[in-house]
């Protein structure tokens, strides 16, 4: 740019530089930029949790970090059968120290932004959908939905236990129909999981109905297993859910349903 002078002449003007922010504000920024998209990230798409015990084993172990897929679940999307999901405890699922979650207050903040995994909350498989019922066992030892057996040799364990069923208890028993807008949740490690078949029937004090959890308190769909980087793989749902039909239409008197779900 040029400027004339009084004399005629014209004089080359130097060009304005842009003022700079200090090196240290520059960096808060950035922090404040990368935790805000952390949090989006977490708000909208993915979030870190981590394996609490042996009940998914043999695929998922102890202390595993995973991150779980929150869209597959957008737009009346609702869990099904076979999906490894993360939820919230429904309420006594969990011993206190899973529920206490991180310790120090930086995890505790990172868990916030969901770059840290969180506690209180639970990873199982589903087994079962609304309307779905369940039968432990055939004579196979395998697990029944539907009508149709499950072939869940290639990722789940009996872990000493007579049949793919329950933690405890014999393998007799039936569950179902799930009601809407709930799953029935199994561990992998079949003979050593507190879930939904653990909750079924465990003494005088159940309430019927407690064995099921319900949709809205699922996180998401496990998606990647992170760490340790030998443990590194994707999940995907097993194919033999697949075969499984749809429930039918329950008939007008169910007395008879009842009657066998209450019997065990």
């Amino acid at each position: 740019m040029t400027t004339e002078r009084s004399d005629g002449s014209t004089e080359l003007e130097e060009p304005k530089q842009k003022r700079q922010l200090p090196i240290w504000l520059e960096s808060i920024l950035l922090l404040v930029l990368a935790l805000g998209l952390a949090v989006l990230i977490k708000a909208l798409l993915v979030q870190a949790f981590y394996i609490p015990s042996e009940s998914m084993e043999p695929g998922l172990v102890r202390n595993d970090r995973i991150l779980v897929q929150k869209v597959s679940y957008w737009f009346g999307g609702t869990p099904q059968r076979g999906d490894v999901v993360v939820f919230k405890d429904p309420g006594g699922w969990l011993p206190d120290e899973d529920v206490v979650g991180p310790a120090s207050r930086i995890t505790s903040l990172m868990a916030k932004v969901g770059l840290y995994p969180s506690g209180g909350h639970l990873v199982k498989r589903v087994i079962g959908v609304a309307g779905d019922r369940i039968h432990c066992c055939d004579d196979k030892g395998r697990i029944e939905v539907n009508g149709v057996a499950l072939d869940e040799k290639a990722y789940a364990r009996k872990g000493g236990g007579a049949c793919f069923g329950p933690m405890v208890g014999k393998c007799d028993w039936d569950a179902g129909p799930v009601p809407p807008g709930s799953i029935f949740v199994m561990g992998d490690n079949r003979n050593d999981s507190a879930d939904s078949s653990y909750h079924l029937r465990r003494g005088p004090g159940y309430v019927p109905g407690e064995e099921f959890v319900p949709v809205d308190l699922v996180v998401g769909k496990v998606l990647v297993v992170l760490w340790p980087h030998d443990h590194f793989r994707w999940l995907h749902r097993p194919d033999d859910f697949d075969r499984v039909p749809d429930p039918a239409e329950e008939p007008a008197d169910d007395s008879a349903g009842r009657a066998r779900s209450g019997s065990h």
